[in-house]
């Protein structure tokens, strides 16, 4: 069972995108676990009117779940698509369709920017507060010996960097806070589908495990830090 020990008792988290394999695995855990006060989970699928591409559904959502709950102590972004429209990651320069980038940039990077407006804010001041979002080790510009892929690559790298630059400013009001990135391996979800190649996939409840055992793990001086499912630094 994860559990998140250096959260108070009672806590309170928000999953974003708890419809998916991912989130769905992660919402779980905490609910399992019971130090946890209370998980709420919000998508696309199970909160009409919530899409990741539309800033007042964001804003409306942040503000009808901070009426319910005043903070959250945990807020996991696990949204995101590899695929988009039927779309997938390109393999040349000459695959690449502006449209279709577009698309990679607001889903990828310009949703997770907005989630960080309407909801870093709830994170509390006096006490530890953790953002965690998924990435994409792709995303790493400095580990891409492969070439391909140019707009999840792009989109990806796009929100290390906005996580980065949130986890600064939010350190200014809330010293206790981590903000991270996170790369969940190869995992067993539809996501992933048709993209594995011959690597292993984890089973989505074990990437949970993982992923939160690393937020639990971090000390506020590595906030804005891109980390993978085993804890290790991914360089930029």
């Amino acid at each position: 069972m994860a559990q998140m020990n250096s959260l108070n008792d009672g806590y309170n988290a928000l999953v974003i995108g708890a419809s998916g394999g991912i989130g769905s695995a992660i919402a779980q855990a905490l609910e399992a676990d019971p130090r946890c006060g209370g998980v709420h989970r919000l998508s696309r699928r199970d909160n009409p009117g919530f899409d990741l591409l539309d800033e007042t559904s964001i804003a409306d959502a942040a503000q009808r779940i901070g009426s319910q709950v005043g903070g959250l102590d945990l807020i996991f972004n696990a949204t995101g698509a590899l695929t988009i429209e039927g779309i997938g990651p390109e393999k040349a320069l000459k695959a690449i369709d502006a449209e279709a980038m577009l698309r990679q940039f607001e889903l990828n990077a310009v949703g997770p920017a907005l989630l960080l407006k309407y909801f870093a804010p709830m994170l509390p001041r006096d006490r530890r507060g953790i953002f965690g979002s998924l990435s994409a080790r792709v995303g790493s510009i400095g580990d891409n010996h492969l070439g391909g892929w140019i707009s999840y690559r792009a989109a990806k790298a796009a929100q290390n960097q906005i996580v980065r630059t949130a986890a600064i400013e939010i350190a200014r009001t809330r010293p206790l806070a981590v903000v991270a990135a996170l790369h969940p391996g190869t995992v067993d979800t539809g996501l992933s589908v048709g993209y594995r190649g011959n690597h292993p996939a984890v089973p989505a409840s074990e990437s949970a495990a993982n992923l939160l055992a690393v937020l639990d793990a971090l000390p506020p001086e590595r906030t804005g830090g891109f980390f993978a499912y085993d804890g290790s630094v991914i360089e930029w």
